[in-house]
């Protein structure tokens, strides 16, 4: 009893001192287990709503298909083919002496541009001016022969018979000095046409027999195009007044041509109508016998829609395309025409403004969501993204 009451006010103390001590560990613990850990469990439960939504969220995204659109804008349709011709001059002419003779002048060269009427070579003339000085002079004797027959006949001094064989006489001595006149002049030999000497035959001082050639001379200016058309494009070709025509030889130069002729038979072998095409060549920069491609317009649609070959798709037997519109992929089915180039012509089905899928289509269905990832109005700024 003693010890306790010796001591127990101290233990009393300690005791009180350690318990108010343990006051804010108690408030600490109690902070935790009350405040912090149900505020940690709702943290987390809103982090996993997050995370669920955001998943939600992608797999949504994940659903929609990116494509790219082409909008329907009426644009100039052609249908056109492509046939091989051939330049030609459009006369081709050989020059030949029509008398026989020495080369005394020659006033051409390959090469040479002449224009109609112009000298090319002049034959010795002395034996020609010679018949024909003898050939006149005949001529005037009949003549004067006549006219003195004429007046003996008034006074009955010849008979009417000796008159008649005079005037015979006339006549075949004018005849003889023409031909010699003709002859001449034939000495002189001159171009037939305006064109160039694509040939010459001769030198100067050379002899020339009658019929052997001079030159050749060519018309260039127009060029005659000649293409072999099918059976099946003729009908095509009579409605057509003009023609574009690329050069290889001239680095793909362009040049347009006229209608001029196509015939009414075919080549026996290759089965095609000639058409000639009339070409202007001032500067004869085309020259005979180089190959065209005449480019043959079968059919036009000036404010036509079209859209590549390869957006069109098969859907329980019917063709057509794929349109977005709001975010949603609708199949259009339609009715096709001529083909341009990688296009085709459609004829129904579709308006101005509708946004065809031309990349990407392959992968929906109708109906299917879709994400226009980029619009374009001409099937030029497609690029290589139409092989995907």
């Amino acid at each position: 009893m003693k010890f306790t009451s010796r001591f127990g006010p101290a233990v009393k103390r300690t005791f009180l001192r350690l318990i108010w001590h343990s006051i804010p560990f108690v408030v600490l613990i109690v902070v935790v287990v009350f405040v912090i850990v149900p505020l940690g469990r709702k943290i987390t439960e809103q982090k996993a709503g997050l995370a669920e939504q955001r998943s939600g969220l992608v797999q949504k995204a994940d659903e929609a298909t990116r494509v790219i659109t082409l909008e329907m804008v009426p644009d100039d349709l052609a249908e056109v083919i492509r046939l091989p011709g051939m330049a030609m001059p459009w006369k081709s002419l050989e020059v030949v002496a029509e008398v026989s003779g020495r080369i005394m002048e020659k006033n051409m060269d390959d090469g040479t541009v002449v224009a109609q009427g112009d000298v090319l070579a002049v034959i010795d003339r002395r034996d020609y001016q010679n018949a024909y000085d003898s050939a006149r002079a005949s001529y005037e004797t009949a003549r004067m022969h006549e006219q003195r027959f004429k007046a003996l006949s008034k006074q009955q001094f010849v008979t009417q018979s000796q008159l008649d064989d005079v005037s015979s006489q006339v006549k075949t001595t004018r005849a003889a000095m023409e031909t010699a006149k003709l002859n001449l002049d034939r000495c002189t030999i001159r171009s037939p046409m305006s064109g160039v000497v694509d040939r010459s035959h001769i030198e100067a001082g050379s002899f020339l027999g009658v019929g052997d050639p001079v030159a050749r001379i060519l018309q260039i200016d127009p060029l005659k195009i000649q293409v072999g058309i099918p059976e099946s494009d003729v009908a095509s070709v009579r409605n057509l007044t003009q023609f574009d025509m690329t050069v290889d030889a001239l680095d793909g130069k362009i040049v347009t041509g006229e209608y001029h002729y196509l015939q009414k038979t075919t080549d026996s072998l290759a089965r095609l109508y000639n058409l000639e095409i009339r070409l202007e060549n001032p500067g004869y920069e085309i020259l005979p016998d180089m190959f065209v491609r005449v480019a043959i317009v079968k059919n036009r649609d000036e404010q036509g829609l079209a859209v590549p070959m390869y957006s069109l798709i098969t859907r329980k037997g019917q063709t057509g395309v794929f349109v977005a519109e709001q975010g949603i992929a609708r199949f259009a089915p339609v009715e096709t025409g001529f083909q341009d180039g990688w296009k085709i012509q459609v004829t129904s089905g579709l308006l101005p403004g509708d946004q065809v899928v031309v990349v990407g289509h392959r992968m929906i269905e109708d109906k299917d969501p879709v994400h226009v990832d980029r619009r374009v109005r001409s099937m030029s700024e497609l690029g290589a993204e139409t092989d995907q």
